[in-house]
């Protein structure tokens, strides 16, 4: 393996490319209804596409970065994205819109699962839990920047603007790693067969239960962004109101992050800190489902987002401990598990346009996978 690290700032701003691409494009959400007239409760499976894809990118770069290195599949993919956003600019009809999405996904993915592989090539056990916990603290801004930024750039230029920026940023990311990705994959790496991971990880019980933990999490908080934009619009709230929410968001997750640090550092486990985070989305959404034809539906998001703060890093850190081998091939097993399940969860919520019974839902089961296989609350 080399020996110079890529840049943590790089790494950090790839893992929030694809989070920054679902919060810009979820403002679109409204014009993609009216530009391609479209019902509400299609225009939001444009999210749903856009996970099904990634979950199938995240299979396919994990596998890349394992075979031919961390940085050439890096680099491909941000071509394959920016090329895929080119298309959607000149697209006629939602299906074709939806198409060059489900590519441009594909393309995200690698902003997921080559930069976490990557930095579990260069950390390892409770220096990379503390990493993942600043990444999560980074993460916190992609709302804050997601939504407002999209929200001003539909206002006032339609999707096309959004699909623009997006553009824009991929070139930006496709030169900076030109310039400064380091390749990391261990020189004498085993070659380990991917359908033999992908068996293995299959009937691995622990694994399902990350992968589930995560998906949960992942829904209660993208459903806000897959059916906030209606809502508002239900609502007769402002639309720029809805981008001004990401400051509330991102001020709940970067407080999660925030606390998951400080609570590390005092010795809490982080099976303990994944049970607590469970709790609080429970009662994030009981406090949508109350209020959410209301404004002040934003103070239980803003608890959802500060579970999903504290709970992502912990999952994260410690769900590919088994299979440091493979961590490319796992990490694309464990990928293309979790996006699956985000992505049929997305169906459901945008179908059923129900936002508070989603998170509700949501918070009960990850209640009931940090209750197995073991009680994790007591200290």
């Amino acid at each position: 393996m080399t020996t110079n690290k890529a840049p943590l700032a790089l790494l950090i701003v790839l893992l929030m490319f694809p989070q920054l691409a679902q919060t810009l494009y979820s403002p679109a959400l409204t014009d993609f209804s009216k530009a391609f007239n479209v019902p509400a409760e299609a225009a939001s499976q444009a999210m749903t596409v856009y996970f099904l894809a990634f979950a199938a990118g995240v299979m396919l770069w994990g596998y890349v970065s394992d075979r031919v290195g961390r940085r050439p599949a890096m680099l491909a993919a941000l071509l394959l994205y920016s090329a895929a956003t080119i298309a959607a600019l000149m697209v006629s009809s939602f299906t074709q819109l939806l198409l060059t999405q489900a590519v441009a996904a594909i393309g995200a993915a690698a902003g997921s699962v080559v930069s976490q592989t990557i930095l579990r090539d260069h950390y390892k056990g409770p220096e990379l839990a503390k990493v993942f916990s600043l990444v999560g603290m980074a993460l916190a801004l992609s709302p804050a920047i997601g939504l407002f930024t999209g929200a001003g750039l539909t206002r006032w230029f339609g999707y096309s603007g959004v699909m623009i920026s997006l553009l824009t940023l991929a070139i930006v990311l496709v030169s900076w790693s030109g310039v400064s990705l380091a390749e990391s994959r261990p020189v004498n790496q085993a070659k380990v067969s991917f359908y033999k991971t992908l068996r293995t990880m299959l009937i691995d019980l622990n694994i399902w239960r990350s992968a589930l933990l995560v998906a949960a999490f992942n829904i209660a908080l993208l459903s806000y962004y897959a059916i906030g934009p209606f809502l508002f619009q239900r609502a007769g709230l402002d639309a720029a109101l809805y981008g001004y929410s990401g400051a509330a968001l991102a001020a709940g997750s970067a407080l999660g992050a925030w606390l998951n640090r400080q609570l590390l550092q005092r010795h809490y486990t982080s099976n303990q800190l994944q049970a607590l985070a469970a709790f609080l989305v429970a009662i994030g959404g009981a406090g949508v489902l109350v209020l959410q034809q209301s404004l002040w539906l934003l103070a239980p998001m803003t608890v959802v987002v500060i579970a999903f703060g504290m709970a992502i890093p912990n999952v994260l850190g410690q769900a590919l401990t088994a299979y440091a081998g493979q961590l490319g091939s796992a990490g694309a097993v464990f990928g293309l598990m979790y996006y699956l399940l985000i992505g049929f969860g997305l169906l459901l919520t945008g179908w059923y346009q129900a936002l508070g019974y989603t998170i509700l839902l949501c918070g009960l089961l990850c209640c009931l996978l940090c209750g197995w296989p073991r009680r994790t609350l007591s200290r």
